[in-house]
């Protein structure tokens, strides 16, 4: 798997959302579009540019999966996010970055459009300013490696999990080792454009012990006019036992994020071994 982190940390003089994934996803994507539009109407409608727009692939596609995500935690009092590319996407750093610095320095955060000019930008946590300029390095796509294998782990589920089980979206502490193992695995082949696979080994795992419970989140979409919930579970799970290929699909989506609404910031889980 093939990522690009692209990371902001500013200290703000204005009130930060709770959640920014909504106000960071809307931002971004006016900056984008002002980015990278070449089509004179600027209306993405039959627009002959479409299929090589990162905006349009980004926002407008339907029936596409996106392959970047949004990840920060909930309930900061200063902007701490950071944005993630995967495989062929990385390429796009250019636009990407060019965007973030026009939505802070030009278009501005929130209602009241802040515009930032004291912030940190990093591309994999590597400092990109340099006088205020960007310095874009010249190698930014990484490989994730994972070196070490534990039976015993924690699962943090840090924004809400949007997870289907029978075609319901869980509410409670139902989630079980396979659900989070074959959603991440599926986010996996469709950031590789594959087709649906079943995961080809044995999911072995024990839960030992749960503290999950239900977060309410909405957001008002400005374009559909109306309120969406972006609400799910959160907590912690421990689990022992462990297969190396259960392991592994775990530490893929402490990268690429689990379940619906990945791009909003949602879906974030953080693993970390237990030492007995």
């Amino acid at each position: 798997m093939q990522f690009t982190k692209v990371s902001i940390l500013i200290n703000p003089r204005v009130r930060v959302p709770y959640f920014i994934g909504s106000q960071l996803r809307g931002a971004f994507g006016y900056a984008l579009k002002k980015v990278t539009c070449i089509n004179p109407s600027f209306q993405c409608k039959e627009c002959f540019a479409a299929n090589n727009c990162l905006y349009y692939s980004f926002y407008e596609q339907k029936n596409s999966f996106h392959k970047y995500r949004l990840d920060f935690e909930l309930g900061h009092d200063y902007y701490d996010f950071s944005f993630y590319l995967f495989n062929d996407a990385c390429k796009r750093l250019p636009y990407v970055v060019s965007a973030l610095h026009m939505m802070l320095t030009q278009l501005g955060l929130g209602k009241e459009r802040v515009t930032f000019t004291d912030f940190a930008m990093y591309i994999n946590d590597i400092s990109c300013m340099d006088n205020k300029e960007i310095k874009l390095p010249k190698n930014y796509i990484n490989t994730l490696h994972i070196d070490d294998i534990y039976e015993s782990i924690s699962v943090e589920l840090v924004t809400p999990l949007r997870i289907k089980k029978n075609n319901i979206f869980l509410r409670d502490d139902h989630l079980e080792l396979k659900d989070l193992i074959n959603s991440i695995y599926q986010r996996q082949m469709k950031l590789l454009n594959q087709g649906y696979k079943k995961f080809p080994y044995d999911i072995q795992g024990d839960i030992v012990t749960k503290d999950i419970n239900y977060k309410e989140l909405t957001r008002l979409s400005n374009r559909q006019k109306t309120t969406m919930n972006l609400g799910g579970i959160i907590g912690k799970i421990e689990v022992k036992n462990l297969n190396k290929e259960s392991y592994e699909v775990l530490k893929v989506g402490e990268l690429i994020g689990v379940g619906k609404q990945t791009v909003f910031g949602l879906g974030k889980i953080r693993v970390k071994e237990i030492y007995e």
